[in-house]
């Protein structure tokens, strides 16, 4: 996008900051209630139709990622796990209309607050250097540098990454490392720079379970289950990922069992730190503007 064409005050960019703005609030809310004895359930609930009560709609299921986890965690729909003395991460998304904000937090209460510290440092230290023309590498460098300084590893694959129209991923991705060929930013530009920092290798690896999936691509089934899983997804969440606990057919795992196994959705398995150690996290959804950025998710 050329700078003179960019209108950050257009209606798309207000949507961006009003999903920014209810999202920072649910974040705030949520952490609240993560204890030991809490229920994942309960707190996925609460920060989903807390979005919903003020105006938005959750942008994917609410990720609870706990010790090794990174990402694609969330619960079933009888979960009855509740947290221990753990390393939580939520990872929240909000979007109004179809324009989004993403945004993550560590709830230390595994006794490790320098590994949370870590990967929050290095955020605060990426949205300082970010400013239109930087490149994408240079952003990871910052990243990396900071998580080093602590003693620790980012974790190298996985990446920010853009915020589309009814998409959560786009490009470009935003490493956690600095690499020597990365990708220009200019002014309206929407991004989620998220550095997770870990005490282990510094690589995550997807796990057996899937609780999270989103439509691949359009098509039809016979099994009337099926069929009524495919229209709530296409008309409710579109491209969105959604949670088999959302979905109101009966019998909704063997529904997705038959939509996936005709390549209609398809399922993000969990992603763990390959080696079993710690995994902390940190995300703000950010627009590039022509001094530098604005944090909508602050």
């Amino acid at each position: 996008m050329a700078e003179s064409e960019v209108d950050l005050e257009s209606e798309q960019y207000e949507k961006h900051r009003e999903a920014g703005a209810i999202l920072a609030q649910v974040r705030e809310e949520t952490a609240e209630r993560v204890e030991v004895g809490a229920s994942h359930l309960e707190v996925a609930e609460y920060a989903e139709d807390r979005i919903r009560e003020l105006g938005a709609k959750p942008a994917f299921p609410v990720n609870i990622s706990i010790d090794e986890e990174a990402a694609h965690a969330t619960p079933s729909i009888d979960d009855e796990t509740t947290f221990g003395e753990e390393m939580i991460n939520l990872d929240i998304g909000v979007h109004v209309d179809g324009w989004l904000a993403d945004t993550a937090i560590t709830v230390d209460l595994s006794g490790n607050p320098e590994l949370a510290e870590a990967s929050e440092q290095a955020l605060e230290a990426a949205l300082d250097i970010i400013e239109p023309g930087i490149d994408t590498g240079e952003i990871g460098a910052e990243i990396e540098d900071v998580i080093d300084g602590y003693g620790y590893n980012p974790v190298v694959n996985l990446t920010g990454h853009g915020l589309g129209h009814w998409e959560q991923h786009t490009s470009p991705n935003i490493p956690n490392r600095a690499v020597s060929q990365g990708t220009t930013l200019e002014v309206g530009d929407v991004v989620a720079i998220e550095p997770f920092a870990t005490d282990g290798g510094g690589k995550v690896t997807e796990g057996a379970s899937e609780e999270i999936f989103s439509l691949e691509r359009e098509g039809t089934v016979r099994n009337r289950q099926a069929r009524d899983a495919l229209d709530q997804i296409t008309e409710e969440f579109r491209t969105l990922p959604f949670a088999t606990r959302w979905l109101e057919t009966d019998r909704p795992e063997m529904a997705l069992r038959r939509l996936k196994r005709n390549d209609i959705v398809h399922g993000y398995p969990v992603l763990k730190e390959d080696d079993g150690y710690l995994v902390s996290q940190k995300e703000h959804t950010i627009i590039i503007t022509e001094s530098g950025c604005e944090v909508t998710t602050e």
